[in-house]
């Protein structure tokens, strides 16, 4: 998944940014309100992570006109600010979730992972595709109850398929949300992913995949066929 961080604390952007790549999403960061408002028109993030000290444009109006241009990012607020009325007007403002400053990390990543699933209406963190398993929350895969080991890029690649499962996935879908803004894949790079995931995760044998592919279309999810 690919998600926006708005932040102006360098040492933030660094440490945030590190611990979400290294657990698969793709992050593109904003130092400041006008930035931030800018990526968020130009990119469709399931997830925001937003704060609300920031230069230029302050985080809840930045997030006011989110709301105002229609825009269904789900907002995870991240500030310093813990009074009762600093979330309510959060919240009547549009924010999704709120999580003061300091923090434990696998906190952020947990709310990170409950906003993304239910802006895709799923509430169960595991995603069942045949006698595929996808745990959402603990970042793992079983076929037939064994596990699999998948690198973060082939996860997330899985994980985006398996939250769309049944559904027809589009190439500029997927190499949107596994790649940030400052990377320029390659023209074949999907199909790569693609390919290196079907080795992880299809029986050995040759023949049958969870992935299909509809040509000029995209890719689906679904169960081996009987």
């Amino acid at each position: 998944m690919r998600l926006l961080l708005v932040e102006d604390s360098r040492r933030l952007q660094r440490s945030l940014g590190t611990g979400l790549r290294r657990a698969g999403y793709v992050v593109d960061v904003a130092s400041d309100g006008q930035e931030g408002i800018r990526l968020a028109e130009e990119n469709d993030y399931p997830v925001m992570v937003l704060d609300l000290m920031l230069p230029r444009l302050d985080g809840l109006t930045l997030l006011r006109r989110l709301r105002e241009r229609g825009l269904n990012t789900h907002v995870l607020i991240l500030t310093a600010r813990d009074t009762l009325d600093d979330k309510l007007r959060c919240f009547q403002t549009g924010a999704d979730d709120f999580l003061v400053k300091p923090f434990a990390f696998e906190e952020l990543l947990a709310r990170i992972q409950a906003l993304h699933r239910r802006r895709l209406g799923h509430k169960n963190p595991r995603v069942v595709v045949g006698d595929l398993v996808i745990d959402t929350s603990a970042r793992q895969v079983t076929r037939q109850g064994a596990p699999l080991v998948l690198p973060a890029r082939e996860y997330a690649l899985l994980e985006y398929l398996a939250l769309r499962a049944g559904h027809v996935v589009s190439r500029s879908d997927i190499e949107q949300h596994l790649y940030d803004g400052r990377t320029e894949p390659a023209s074949n790079a999907v199909d790569a992913a693609v390919y290196g995931l079907r080795r992880r995760v299809d029986p050995e044998g040759g023949g049958a995949s969870y992935i299909e592919t509809r040509r000029g279309l995209g890719y689906v999810l679904r169960p081996l066929s009987s």
